[in-house]
This record gives structure tokens, C-alpha cells and sequence, in this order.
């Protein structure tokens, strides 16, 4: 019997790689053509302005040479007033992410495991919010903020943002999957609720807080159109706010304005990179797949 399945085994292993290979293949082509715009972000900056727009339309496009990076990042830099943008959307993502984590792990862990009343009508109400597009709840939003005053203030990109739906039910799915037998244990050696949460279940949730960070913090640095409604002044203009702004700044060097959007999409890359191994493993185990 061993003989047989171990004659048997190289022609699966085969068969296997054989019917894989293809969908590399495609997967490789489409990375491919989506870096594209990135390439020539990058090769851009690096040139000078006339010859950005000379080779716009041509291959030479990827050619990165007359080098004219220098200028183009100082000029980014100081123009553009890329450090006071970034620290404003480093302020709002940090904040929407730390505050995200605690307040939707949390009332995903309850939902999952605590018993009250209306608890299905609450998950149900979750579920129902995260169709609701935000263009919908932006005009509402925007004329609450401004009863209040907190129009042009950072406090109004980021408090409306810490909760999310999304990842409630993210945290929910993956909390609801966990055994409950390790949590019953600590509680039997006389953990409470807190410890309990703290010292069993968020050691095991840590690929659903990364999957969940990496969302909320691409969403949050990506975003233009509360910023827009909200913002007035160059003190609290994010990144891609401040790149428009940037953009209307005559006369136009295409080269800066490449120079500014690598600076702005570098942060993303470099969280990505190092969280990645973690955010696979969030998708493969929590609610985001399929």
C-alpha cells in the first residue's frame, strides 16, 4: 500500500503544478500592468518637467534619466507643504486606527460573545450599515459638524471614523470562530471579563487586528472627499488634499506633482510591507474572505 501511494504521489504533485502555473502566469501579468502608473509616478519624479510631458505618451516615459529628483522633492517639499499635510495624516490615521481597534474589537467581542437583549437586533443593524455608502451620510455629517463648530479642525476627519461597521463584524466573525473553552478556562482560574479578553483572546485575534489596521489605515490616508467638505485651511489639509491643492498651483510641474504622490504613497507601501505576513493570515482566518 505505501509502495503504491508513493508511486502514486509524483504524478498528483505534477498534476498539481501543472494546472497552478497558468494562474501565475495571469496573476504576474496583472501586477505587471497595475504597476504601471506607479513606474511612471516614480520615473517621473525623478526627471525634469519638460521631459515629463515630452515622454507622457511613449515608452521613454520609463526611462528615468535626465536625473532632476533633488529639485523635484525639495520643491514638493516646499511648495507643496508636504510635511504639514503629512503630519496632519498621520495624526488622523493614527488616531482612526488606535481608537478603530479598541472600539470595534471590542463591540465585535461582545457581539460574539455576550448575551443580552437586542443583541441580534444590534448585529443585524451592523450588517445593515456597512451597504450604506458614506456619500450618503457626508451632507448630514458635514452640517452636524458645523453646528457644533468643528469645521476645519482635525477632531471632524477623525472622530466619525473610529467606529466602523465593517470591522465590527470583521472582529465579530473572527471572535466567533475562536473556542470558547479557552476563554471558560480563564475564567475557572478566576479571570475576569478584562484579563480574559486581554490575555487569551487578543494574543489569538492579532491577524485580525493587523488585517483590520492595514484596512482602516489605507482607507483613512486615502481619503479626499470629507476632507474636502471639512477642511478649509492649510494646517489641516491631509495628503491628498494637500496634492490638489499642489496641483492648482500655477504653473504646473508635472514632475513635482509626481514627486509629491510618491512621497504621499511611500507610508502605505512601507505599513504594507511590514505588516503583510499578518494581513494574509487576517483574510485567510476572519470574515474579509469571499
Amino acid at each position: 500500500m505505501t509502495a503504491v501511494a508513493a508511486a502514486v504521489a509524483p504524478p498528483k504533485s505534477k498534476g498539481i503544478k501543472k494546472r497552478v502555473w497558468p494562474s501565475y502566469v495571469a496573476m504576474g501579468l496583472f501586477a505587471i500592468f497595475f504597476l504601471f502608473p506607479v513606474a511612471i509616478m516614480v520615473i517621473g519624479s525623478l526627471k525634469a518637467d519638460e521631459v515629463v510631458i515630452r515622454d507622457q505618451t511613449s515608452l521613454a516615459a520609463f526611462n528615468p534619466s535626465p536625473f532632476e529628483a533633488g529639485s523635484n522633492y525639495a520643491s514638493a517639499a516646499d511648495t507643496g507643504n508636504y510635511f504639514t499635510s503629512l503630519r496632519v495624516s498621520m495624526i488622523v490615521s493614527t488616531v482612526i486606527v488606535i481608537g478603530g481597534m479598541f472600539v470595534n474589537s471590542l463591540f465585535g467581542y461582545a457581539l460574539a460573545r455576550l448575551k443580552f437583549k437586542g443583541q441580534r437586533f444590534l448585529l443585524g443593524l451592523v450588517v445593515a450599515l456597512i451597504i450604506i455608502p458614506f456619500e450618503a451620510l457626508a451632507v448630514p455629517l458635514l452640517l452636524m459638524m458645523s453646528e457644533i463648530q468643528w469645521t476645519d479642525t482635525l477632531r471632524a476627519q477623525f472622530l466619525p471614523f473610529i467606529a466602523q461597521p465593517l470591522y465590527i463584524y470583521l472582529f465579530y466573525s473572527f471572535f466567533k470562530g475562536l473556542p470558547k473553552e479557552l476563554e471558560e478556562a480563564a475564567m475557572i482560574d478566576g479571570a475576569g471579563p478584562y484579563r480574559t479578553f486581554f490575555s487569551v483572546v487578543f494574543p489569538l485575534a492579532r491577524p485580525a487586528y493587523a488585517s483590520a489596521a492595514i484596512l482602516t489605515f489605507l482607507y483613512s490616508w486615502g481619503q479626499f472627499l470629507w476632507p474636502v467638505m471639512v477642511a478649509r485651511s492649510a494646517e489641516v489639509r491631509p495628503l491628498p488634499l494637500g496634492l490638489t491643492f499642489f496641483r492648482g498651483v500655477p504653473p504646473v510641474q508635472w514632475a513635482d506633482l509626481m514627486a509629491f504622490a510618491t512621497m504621499m504613497v511611500l507610508p502605505v507601501v512601507i505599513v504594507f510591507i511590514l505588516f503583510q505576513r499578518h494581513f494574509i493570515e487576517g483574510v485567510a482566518g476572519s470574515g474579509l474572505k469571499g
